[in-house]
């Protein structure tokens, strides 16, 4: 039986930005046949000296190779290289994944003329096959002399997996006066319920921010933007979102901040926080299989947490999914999302909205509910169901997709 190709998701982005350069940030993409024939499977990125280093990695209890090679090198907040490749996330791959990222750490830090500490890694694909890095004896020394400073687009498509498109995303801000600029990609479709960043996001910027102040802001940003993202619910061994800051800017006259609290950093966090929505949202809009793209919000609860916990079991529904994905106004499974969550609810003070339209309210069918004008609502790309609790001022928005017969063809054949 053939392989399922999905098509490019229909709600990809209908324009897509030019990513300018970054001082101190060269891309190159190299085919290794990880796993794929024919498609580029490996990015090599260099980065220059006195670069500084965040991260955020994913709190599943089975974490891939790559994830635990990044977090010990985190704690010296320098690099100087990072290595992505797809097709095999080298997780549950016990002694021989560990080999498999000392080596190519190995491999990079000659190619890029660093230390392995300040080498870092990322896989994604599939889990538990050994991933053979003897590959990468033969690209990367290539690949990293091949490095420049254009080619953001060619390098997501190079670490897509199950993707439909290429996610980028850029900003400029000011600190001190000085422009620095910020450039995103991302990748992820499947296996999406990041639980601190996301499947795999690579975020760098010339701005001239210390290692421990670029933590502070990366680990603050990705609450509202990756973590509020959910396509089936499934958090990944690889989750996987860095930020790196040449420091470039500073030969312009950027003054360099240590705090992430200093004021001047103003207009670079409004920026930074754009760029994660942006790449997040575009996660959300090519899950696995999606035609909708679905804003989940819940207010009235006793507390945020609470609101997010009740958002997120909507998000996580399948059936809600599927009513959604047959433009069904079925304020019911909403109902039944809101009670299940295990947050103080009350049957008899919840209102639900299917865009502006409410459907229920006081625990039952509102009396002006008109299915027309609730299906007219179901039948658009980009969709808001909204539930107010009515219990208190704690609000939270989760971002989620429809779910299709598509989800299931991609997932069924996924390792064939």
């Amino acid at each position: 039986m053939a392989k399922f190709v999905p098509p490019v998701s229909p709600l990809a982005p209908k324009t897509v930005p030019v990513l300018p350069p970054i001082d101190g940030v060269t891309l190159a993409t190299a085919e290794a046949g990880i796993r794929y024939k024919g498609r580029t499977d490996v990015l090599a990125v260099g980065l220059a000296k006195g670069t500084t280093v965040a991260g955020v990695f994913t709190r599943s209890k089975c974490p891939s190779a790559p994830v635990d090679w990044c977090r010990a090198n985190l704690a010296g907040g320098q690099a100087r290289a990072l290595v992505v490749n797809s097709g095999n996330a080298n997780a549950f791959t016990g002694k021989k994944g560990r080999e498999a990222v000392a080596l190519t750490a190995k491999i990079a830090a000659k190619a890029a003329g660093c230390k392995q500490s300040e080498v870092f890694l990322a896989s994604t694909g599939v889990i538990g096959e050994p991933l053979d890095a003897t590959k990468y004896d033969a690209v990367l020394d290539k690949t990293f002399a091949a490095g420049k400073s254009e080619g953001w687009l060619d390098a997501a498509k190079a670490i897509m997996t199950t993707d439909t498109f290429p996610k980028v995303a850029t900003a400029t801000a000011t600190i001190g006066g000085v422009t620095v600029t910020i450039n995103g990609m991302a990748k992820g479709a499947g296996m999406i319920a990041p639980d601190m960043a996301t499947m795999l996001s690579f975020v760098f910027t010339d701005a001239p921010i210390a290692a421990p102040a670029l933590q502070a802001l990366l680990s603050k940003g990705v609450k509202t933007t990756f973590n509020t993202v959910t396509v089936d619910s499934d958090t990944s061994t690889s989750d996987t979102l860095m930020l790196f800051a040449t420091g470039a800017a500073e030969k312009r006259g950027a003054p360099r901040i240590t705090e992430a609290g200093d004021r001047r950093l103003a207009a670079f966090r409004k920026a930074l926080q754009a760029v994660l929505a942006d790449l997040a949202e575009q996660v959300a809009r090519d899950g696995e299989g999606a035609r909708k793209l679905v804003h989940v919000v819940v207010k009235g609860a006793v507390s945020a947490a609470s609101a997010f916990r009740v958002a997120k079991s909507i998000a996580d529904s399948p059936l809600v999914k599927t009513a959604v994905a047959g433009e069904d106004a079925n304020w019911g499974r909403v109902v039944m999302a809101v009670g299940k969550a295990g947050e103080p609810a009350e049957r008899d003070r919840l209102s639900i909205f299917f865009g502006d339209i409410r459907v229920a309210r006081d625990g039952e069918r509102d009396p002006a509910y008109d299915e027309a004008a609730a299906s007219a609502v179901m039948k658009k790309d980009v969709i808001t169901i909204t539930a107010d609790l009515g219990l208190g001022r704690g609000t939270a928005r989760v971002m989620t997709c429809d779910l299709t017969k598509d989800y299931v063809a991609i997932n069924g054949d996924y390792r064939s």
